[in-house]
């Protein structure tokens, strides 16, 4: 959608300008109108070719700058300063260009006399939508500055964990790549070099010394249209994912692998689980979490499955038994949510929930973690073992032929 600058007369009388997104300047006006403005100026925002710079100020917030926003603005309005005020003085602590024109933006929207809520909205992509109804809950509740605080300590656990995953991936990541390309390195360049030797002195070559040869072979001359072919399977496969049939199909599959499926179920429930407990305890209802919970999950057959027991709690069914009659949850979960239901806390007790499930997240993560490296290892020098054996064992051969 195009962006457009406008200039306009507040109902008190201050000149106002900004950007705001609509499809056309007539769009733009009558939005102005219906806020009670008076329109004295609008025009496109991209003339003179900035419309790529205008993409990448657009980028979305993401991580700890999406947090550190979140957490700033909650603790200025806890504080007592309005709204724009608040907003003007985080315009100057982003380190990035990128945040610094984001909450400018914003900035403009609520002087012209959007909410809050509706200027994260016009971001379009720039705010999650779990992040702009939390926050147009805390609105329509009139504690914006508790919503605020939730959701950023939501997006800090979130945040956390998956630094946690990633930090705990890269030394196996590294070993990997390291060993694989020692092992390409021999079997491509080295192992070849042997080859004519051997047939020159007529040396009996082992079964597992001709296997990796011919396997060395094969990469020296094809390894350049092997990668090519790997990196197109690697599009092709890519382009299938984003179809939705397939994506599902692959998802559900992915639930039923041992050790691996259990896990990104417990992922999944905390994401729900969480997202559920936070929209509830900000105000918003159940069927509206429920509705944003659901593109939060990740696992394709799982938020399919959440169709169904939306439009059961529509007709009336409980939260609990929506889950356990139209979805693969845990039955823990689902119990927990049976408990919030009864006692009237459904809010803090889904967050319980969550916390267990992220705990056991953690644990199993890390004991995944801590049994591949050693494994890793042990396969990988194995396999180069294997390799310097298929050479020495010729060259040894040879070696007794000679004496």
């Amino acid at each position: 959608m195009p962006l457009y600058h406008y200039k306009a007369v507040t109902p008190a009388g201050e000149v106002v300008e900004g950007r705001m997104d609509a499809p056309s300047v007539e769009d733009v006006i009558a939005r102005l109108q219906e806020q009670g403005n008076v329109p004295l100026a609008a025009g496109d925002a991209d003339a003179g070719g900035g419309s790529l710079l205008a993409r990448w100020r657009r980028q979305p917030l993401k991580g700890a700058a999406l947090v550190q926003f979140t957490e700033q603005l909650g603790i200025l309005l806890h504080a007592g300063l309005p709204l724009d005020r608040s907003l003007l003085m985080l315009q100057e602590l982003p380190e990035g260009e990128r945040a610094r024109h984001v909450i400018e933006r914003i900035r403009e929207r609520v002087r012209g006399g959007s909410s809050l809520s509706r200027a994260l909205e016009d971001e379009h992509g720039v705010f999650p939508r779990l992040y702009v109804s939390m926050v147009r809950a805390g609105e329509a509740g009139g504690a914006l500055d508790a919503a605020l605080t939730r959701l950023a300590d939501y997006l800090e656990r979130a945040r956390k964990l998956r630094e946690n995953v990633i930090g705990a991936l890269v030394y196996p990541a590294f070993l990997l790549f390291g060993v694989f390309g020692s092992l390409v390195l021999l079997l491509a360049f080295v192992l070849p070099q042997f080859v004519p030797i051997f047939h020159d002195m007529n040396v009996p070559i082992p079964l597992v010394t001709r296997v990796l040869m011919a396997f060395g072979s094969f990469l020296h001359d094809w390894g350049l249209l092997l990668l090519i072919a790997l990196i197109v399977l690697g599009l092709w496969w890519g382009a299938r994912m984003r179809e939705p049939a397939v994506r599902r199909a692959f998802d559900a599959r992915l639930l039923r692998v041992r050790v691996l499926g259990p896990l990104l179920l417990k992922v999944d429930t905390a994401r729900l689980m969480r997202t559920l407990g936070s929209l509830l305890k900000n105000g918003v209802s159940l069927l509206g979490a429920l509705g944003i919970a659901r593109q939060v999950v990740a696992n394709r057959e799982l938020a399919a499955q959440l169709e169904p027991a939306i439009e059961a709690v529509k007709g009336g069914d409980s939260l609990s038994h929506a889950l356990a009659a139209h979805t693969s949850f845990p039955k823990l979960a689902v119990q927990i949510t049976t408990v919030g239901e009864e006692s009237g806390t459904l809010d803090a007790m889904l967050l319980r929930a969550a916390d267990t499930y992220d705990g056991e997240v953690r644990s199993a993560i890390d004991k995944m973690l801590s049994a591949l490296v050693p494994v890793l290892t042990i396969v990988m020098a194995l396999l180069v073992a294997g390799i310097m054996l298929s050479i020495l064992l010729p060259l040894l051969s040879l070696s007794g032929n000679i004496q």
